[in-house]
């Protein structure tokens, strides 16, 4: 599941970059959405094929906390990329004539260093603010990562302000992009009924069809592990939970855009041919 994270996501990479004709704000996006979940899926699953290759189970104070910053940061960057990428699709649809000025590269650099930013700096303060809390017990955490809500199962003082720091930056990085993303499809939905061309129609449904199966994955699985009400506690569903989100959704984010992406196929098969012609020329 690992390497098929990386090769999939590897390979939509290098098709953005050595595509020119993939050289577009969409595609931009989408590059920094598959570096996004190579870092998220190797800061959770490495360690963890280590420890099965080396039948030790154990993690030291810095590493776990490096470990816990990097799936918060990355995770919280694409809770702020992904709404971005739904109001990118919707100046593409909805403003098509003014779309290449709205959304120039500069505009999209801009926005894309904005979002890890923001990832970077909720993960630090989030980290920061649990670390600083006194552990105690025997020190085994109960989930296969650092993963913060299993590391603040072993504070033994008052967890109450940490908790209320966790749900407001929560807050802000799950439901409020979420409602952004429903009102700029709410528009792209109105704009693709109007849209004359059948073709035209149907590559607009494909493109955002791609983008919302990534969504409903991806918040799907955060909401459920970081909202749900506070009377259900079941460590083993949120270790389910957290292998869907940190292994199975980078995974299969790839898959979604290239199957469900024309440009992408016929991207990904120049490539192919290209490698193939320089292979047989040598």
């Amino acid at each position: 599941m690992y390497l098929v994270t990386l090769l999939g996501n590897s390979i939509l990479i290098s098709v953005s970059v050595l595509d020119s004709h993939l050289h577009t704000p969409m595609y931009f996006f989408f590059s920094n959405l598959s570096c996004l979940d190579i870092w998220y899926t190797s800061s959770a699953l490495t360690p963890m094929l280590a420890n099965f290759i080396s039948g030790r189970n154990t993690i030291s104070f810095s590493g776990c906390a490096a470990q816990m910053y990097f799936s918060l940061a990355m995770g919280s960057t694409e809770c702020v990329l992904l709404s971005v990428m739904a109001y990118d699709r919707y100046v593409a649809i909805c403003n098509p004539l003014r779309y290449p000025i709205i959304m120039n590269k500069k505009i999209c650099v801009r926005i894309a260093a904005g979002s890890w930013v923001t990832g970077s700096f909720t993960a630090l303060v989030e980290t920061v603010s649990v670390l600083q809390l006194s552990l105690c017990g025997s020190g085994v955490i109960n989930h296969f990562t650092c993963e913060i809500l299993a590391v603040l199962k072993l504070a033994c003082v008052d967890t109450s302000k940490v908790q209320l720091i966790m749900l407001v930056i929560s807050v802000l990085l799950l439901p409020m992009p979420m409602l952004l993303i429903c009102i700029s499809y709410a528009f792209i939905l109105s704009s693709i009924l109007r849209i004359s061309s059948l073709d035209g129609r149907s590559k607009a449904f494909s493109t955002c069809a791609a983008h919302l199966s990534v969504v409903v994955l991806f918040y799907g699985t955060a909401l459920s592990m970081y909202l749900k009400p506070s009377n259900i506690d079941s460590q083993e569903i949120d270790k389910f939970i957290a292998l869907v989100y940190a292994g199975i959704t980078p995974m299969l984010n790839p898959i979604i855009y290239s199957l469900r992406n024309r440009e992408v196929k016929v991207a990904v098969k120049k490539l192919l041919v290209k490698n193939s012609l320089c292979s047989f020329s040598l």
